[in-house]
C-alpha cells in the first residue's frame, strides 16, 4: 500500500486557486456585464471584497501584505513604460497644445487646489500629508473610461486629449508624491537632507530611465535590422527592459517609477519599426497585473479605508473627482479651442485608478499610523467613487456628449496631424487596441 505524503509547495495554493477562478468568472460574463456598465476594475474590486471578507473569506490578506505592495509597484512600473512609450516625442510635437496645457499648468492646479482643501478639511494633518493626498489622488487612468475612447462619436481631438493625458500624468505626479511624502516623513531637522535625498532619488531615476530606454531601444532596432532578433521574442525585451529599468534604478539609489516612465519614452521613440506590436506583450501583462491590483484593492483596502473614515474624508473624495479636478482644466484649457461642453465632459472624465493605489499603499507604509490611516481612507474612497461613477457614466456620457456636438470620424479638420487614439483598456474589450482605439 502506497502512503500518501503531503508535500509543502511554498505557495499559497489556496490564493493561487481564488484568484485564477475570479479571472474565469469575469471571462465568462464579461460581455454581459459590460453592458450594463460594469466594468472589469469594478468586478475585481467586488471580487476582492468578497473572498477576502465574511461569510466567503477565502484568502487572508491585509494592507501590510509584501506581497500586495511588490504586485502593485511592479504593476505601476509595466504601466508607466508602456503608457510612455505610446507617446512618440517626434509625433507628439503636432499635437502640442491642449495636453501639455493639462500636463504643465491642469496637474500642478490640482495638486495645488487638492493641498489646500485637504489642509483646510480633513482634521489632524499637516501641510505635508495634505501635499501629499493632493498629489496621490492628482493623477488619471484612461484605462477607467475605455468606453469613451471607443466611441466614435466623441471627437477624437477629446479623446485623443484624454488619452495623452492619462498616459503622462501618473508618470509626472511620481516626483510630486515622493518629494511631499519624504517632507511628511521627516523631522524638522532631517527636513532638508531627506528632501535633498529624495531630489537626488529622482534624478538617478530620470538618468538610468534615459539610459535604459535610449540602449535598448537602439540595440533592438539594430537587431531588427540585422535580423539577429527573432519576430516572436521582440516583445519579451519591452518587458524585460521595464521591469530592468524599475529595478536597476532602485540598485542605484534612484526612483524605479520615474525610471520606468522615462524609459518607456526614450524607448517608444527610438525603437523605430512598429511599435504597437513590440509593446503588445508588455501591455498584455500590465493589463492582467491591474486586474489583480484591483483585487487586492478590494481584498485589503476598501474595507479598512472605509471603516476608519470620517465626514471629511468623503467631502474631499467628492471634491477630488469634482471642483479639484474641472477647475484646474478649465484654466488650463481656457483659450484653447475646446468648447464649454468639451471642457466640461474633459473635467468629468478624470478617473482616478492604478496610480493612486500604488501611491497610496506607499504611503501608508511610509507615514505614522494616524496619518497613513488618514491617506488610505482618502485614497481608498475617492478610487472607490470614481471606479463606481465613472464605470456607470463613461457609456451613457459619451454618447451623449457625441450626439449633441454631432462628430464623425469623417471630420477631415479633426484627423489632419492627429496623433493615434490608443488606450490601455482592462474593460475587457480588446478591439480598441488592435485597431488603435476606433481612429487612425
Amino acid at each position: 500500500m502506497i502512503e500518501q505524503v503531503a508535500v509543502d509547495h511554498g505557495l499559497n495554493t489556496a490564493a493561487i486557486a481564488v484568484v485564477a477562478g475570479c479571472f474565469v468568472l469575469w471571462v465568462l460574463v464579461s460581455a454581459r456585464l459590460e453592458r450594463i456598465y460594469i466594468s472589469a476594475p469594478f468586478a475585481f474590486v467586488v471580487m476582492g471584497l468578497a473572498v477576502n471578507h465574511q461569510p466567503l473569506q477565502f484568502v487572508h490578506l491585509n494592507v501590510h501584505s509584501s506581497t500586495v505592495r511588490s504586485l502593485a509597484e511592479i504593476t505601476l512600473a509595466l504601466v508607466l513604460f508602456s503608457d510612455a512609450s505610446r507617446v512618440n516625442l517626434h509625433a507628439l510635437r503636432r499635437d502640442l497644445g491642449p495636453p501639455v496645457r493639462l500636463l504643465a499648468i491642469g496637474l500642478p492646479l490640482t495638486i495645488g487646489l487638492g493641498t489646500a482643501l485637504a489642509f483646510g478639511i480633513i482634521p489632524g494633518i499637516g501641510l505635508w500629508v495634505a501635499a501629499t493626498i493632493a498629489a496621490i489622488v492628482a493623477p488619471t487612468d484612461a484605462a477607467l473610461g475605455a468606453t469613451i475612447m471607443e466611441d466614435r462619436r466623441v471627437p477624437t481631438r477629446v479623446r485623443r486629449l484624454l488619452n495623452v493625458e492619462s498616459g503622462l500624468n501618473d508618470g509626472i505626479a511620481t516626483p510630486f508624491v515622493n518629494l511631499f511624502l519624504a517632507g511628511a516623513v521627516a523631522t524638522e531637522v532631517a527636513h532638508q537632507t531627506t528632501a535633498l535625498g529624495a531630489a537626488r532619488e529622482l534624478l538617478v531615476g530620470a538618468g538610468v530611465g534615459i539610459g535604459v530606454g535610449v540602449v535598448g531601444g537602439w540595440l533592438l532596432r539594430t537587431a531588427t535590422q540585422r535580423g539577429w532578433s527573432g519576430n516572436g521574442f521582440r516583445p519579451m525585451a519591452a518587458l524585460a527592459l521595464a521591469i530592468f529599468s524599475y529595478a536597476a534604478a532602485i540598485e542605484a539609489g534612484g526612483n524605479g517609477f520615474v525610471a520606468s516612465f522615462v524609459a518607456g519614452m526614450a524607448f517608444g521613440s527610438i525603437v523605430g519599426g512598429d511599435p504597437a506590436s513590440t509593446m503588445a506583450f508588455t501591455e498584455e501583462a500590465g493589463e492582467l497585473l491591474s486586474l489583480l491590483v484591483w483585487l487586492a484593492f478590494g481584498a485589503v483596502m476598501v474595507v479598512p479605508g472605509f471603516e476608519h473614515a470620517s465626514w471629511q474624508d468623503y467631502v474631499f473624495a467628492v471634491l477630488a473627482l469634482t471642483l479639484i479636478r474641472m477647475l484646474p482644466v478649465a484654466l488650463a484649457t481656457f483659450r484653447s479651442g475646446l468648447d464649454r461642453g468639451a471642457v466640461l465632459f474633459v473635467g468629468w472624465f478624470g478617473p482616478r485608478g492604478l496610480a493612486s493605489v500604488v501611491f497610496g499603499l506607499i504611503a501608508y507604509d511610509a507615514l505614522a499610523p494616524p496619518d497613513a490611516g488618514r491617506v488610505l481612507s482618502v485614497v481608498t474612497i475617492t478610487v472607490t467613487f470614481s471606479v463606481i461613477a465613472h464605470g456607470l457614466s463613461a457609456s451613457p456620457l459619451a454618447a451623449l456628449y457625441g450626439t449633441r456636438v454631432g462628430t464623425t470620424e469623417e471630420e477631415g479638420h479633426e484627423q489632419a496631424g492627429a496623433l493615434p487614439v490608443r488606450v490601455r483598456s482592462i474593460a475587457g474589450n480588446r478591439s480598441a487596441r488592435r485597431s488603435g482605439g476606433g481612429s487612425s
